[in-house]
């Protein structure tokens, strides 16, 4: 007998022990040989085939989860320590009692989704590739369009409710393994100029009042700002992200260094910074850069101040106004920052006029205070950024595509957790974290694991 015929013998077996597995192959047979000849295209072959496995699977993974149920419960009341006598204790906290909170119970969410047992690192006892799929669509859409994905893609009608307490759980576990930050490298990094930048957008956050009864009519809206830090190495277009709601000016600036390491931030590398000139902003790249870093303010930032002081000197010559701005602009970057400050104190509104009655004032002052963080000319030369705009529109696409909807009013916590995770994907660590999940579920399962936890 050949090692196929032993392979073969071995398959019918299997079959013959598992009639649900035996009835999913069989199921497939006239698809593939196109049994009824209405199979003439790919597509309609593959919605056939693809619909009938789906029905199939998830009979098949219904029915291990029941035989694992019977099999955990035919363990269970096989201990000698569980009693029938007194007040009924449901079968999972007997479980949990006797083997600890690591123990797997089966469980199922009661709408046909594929189930597992429920361990350590599980948020809920879904399977894992369900799992992610889920967080995959609840991380672009709201929940309720998340459902209607699972329901059109998978076939799976899951609660609204199980679909965002997944999301939560897992966006919480990536919020919590990003709080370490990065260490400062001992490796000269990059050559190259490392581009850093930062800013704030807000989002709509609610707060519930705990003292009160009905916590849908005592809900306190506000909104909460959302800072966001990038950083890539000069002429990448990959920029690695991150960003915090909660914590603070501190907060946002540990994320500076955070990136740029990630971006290959080293001893010997030069990190050019630019922002709108918030004296936050400034205050943190000195503090995680100190002298390898230059700031740079905005330059549309810049020449909205000029605007408006071209406005204040000519409020009717719209081709006078237009043709001073385009000169200063010229002279800003060319390096002649002195020339700007002549043409603007030549201007200058009496001092007895108001502050928001003087715009020519406020941009000769605005400029004036901030010399070293408006050298356009080198920035130029080298070939770096003058301009903030992609921290800008980060907040668009990272931040308020998912978390400015309208209606939506987040809790800060989840609003904290949601960031993370859109973060955890853009920057390509959705994979990994994946991984990482399976691996330390693994871990868990592990006989001898289970056995140690049982023996404590």
């Amino acid at each position: 007998m050949t090692d196929s015929d032993m392979g073969d013998e071995a398959l019918v077996a299997f079959l013959r022990e598992h009639p649900d597995i035996r009835a999913c192959v069989a199921s497939m047979a006239p698809a593939v040989e196109n049994a009824d000849g209405d199979l003439g295209e790919a597509d309609a072959a593959e919605e056939r085939l693809v619909e009938d496995m789906r029905h199939r699977g998830l009979a098949a993974l219904q029915g291990w989860a029941e035989r694992r149920v019977a099999a955990t419960e035919r363990d269970i009341r096989r201990q000698p320590s569980i009693r029938r006598q007194g007040k009924k204790t449901p079968l999972a906290q007997q479980i949990r009692r006797r083997r600890g909170p690591g123990a797997a119970v089966p469980v199922g969410d009661g709408a046909g989704a594929p189930v597992r047992p429920r361990g350590e690192g599980q948020p809920a006892g879904l399977s894992r590739p369900l799992q992610r799929a889920i967080v995959d669509f609840a991380a672009d859409q709201p929940f309720a369009q998340a459902r209607a994905k699972l329901r059109e893609h998978y076939g799976i009608g899951i609660g609204e409710s199980t679909i965002q307490r997944i999301t939560f759980g897992h966006a919480e576990a990536m919020f919590e393994a990003g709080r370490g930050g990065a260490a400062y490298p001992d490796a000269p990094g990059e050559r190259r100029p490392i581009v850093v930048q930062t800013d704030g957008g807000m989002v709509p956050t609610v707060a519930p009042d705990p003292a009160a009864a009905d916590k849908r009519k005592s809900k306190t809206l506000s909104w909460r700002e959302a800072k966001l830090s990038l950083a890539h190495v000069q002429g990448s277009v990959t920029p690695v992200y991150a960003g915090s709601i909660a914590g603070g000016v501190e907060a946002a600036g540990r994320q500076l260094p955070a990136c740029a390491v990630r971006a290959g931030f080293g001893t010997g590398s030069r990190v050019h910074a630019v922002g709108d000139g918030a004296a936050w902003i400034v205050g943190q790249v000195e503090q995680q850069f100190g002298g390898q870093a230059r700031y740079l303010i905005d330059f549309y930032h810049v020449c909205e101040y000029l605007s408006a002081a071209a406005t204040g000197i000519w409020p009717a010559d719209t081709a006078a106004r237009e043709a001073w701005i385009e000169t200063q602009k010229a002279a800003l970057k060319a390096g002649r920052l002195d020339a700007v400050l002549q043409a603007l104190a030549a201007q200058c509104e009496a001092p007895e006029v108001e502050d928001e009655q003087a715009p020519v004032r406020n941009c000769h002052r605005y400029l004036s205070g901030r010399r070293t963080q408006l050298d356009y000319s080198r920035a130029l030369a080298d070939g770096l950024l003058i301009g903030s705009g992609e921290i800008e529109s980060a907040h668009r696409y990272v931040a308020q595509q998912r978390l400015k909807r309208p209606g939506a009013w987040w809790r800060v916590e989840n609003a904290e957790y949601m960031l993370a995770l859109r973060i955890v994907r853009i920057n390509g660590d959705w994979e990994a974290y994946c991984r990482d999940r399976a691996r330390n579920a693994a871990a868990n399962d592990n006989p001898a694991r289970r056995a140690g936890r049982r023996v404590a």
